[in-house]
């Protein structure tokens, strides 16, 4: 079974900001051609760039991939 991924919440969530795809592609340290084809799901996200997203949108990763609608991050790990 070939899966493809979405990644609806991401531009969801940049777009309640107001920011555009190329300031979050210069986050990312992509073009905006790229940060584009990761919201529409044409290119994976690459596991750096999620965890990445989801600290700055203040948001799990299991959030971005639509396992869950807790947008809560999870706290984190005790040393």
């Amino acid at each position: 079974m070939c899966l493809v991924m979405r990644y609806t919440r991401i531009r969801a969530l940049r777009e309640d900001k107001d920011l555009t795809q190329a300031f979050m592609a210069k986050l990312l340290s992509v073009n905006q051609k790229t940060y584009s084809r990761y919201e529409t799901g044409e290119h994976e996200i690459p596991l750096s760039a999620l965890c990445l997203l989801a600290d700055f949108h203040g948001v799990s990763t299991d959030y971005l991939l639509d396992r869950t609608d807790v947008t809560k991050q999870y706290p984190p790990k005790r040393r």
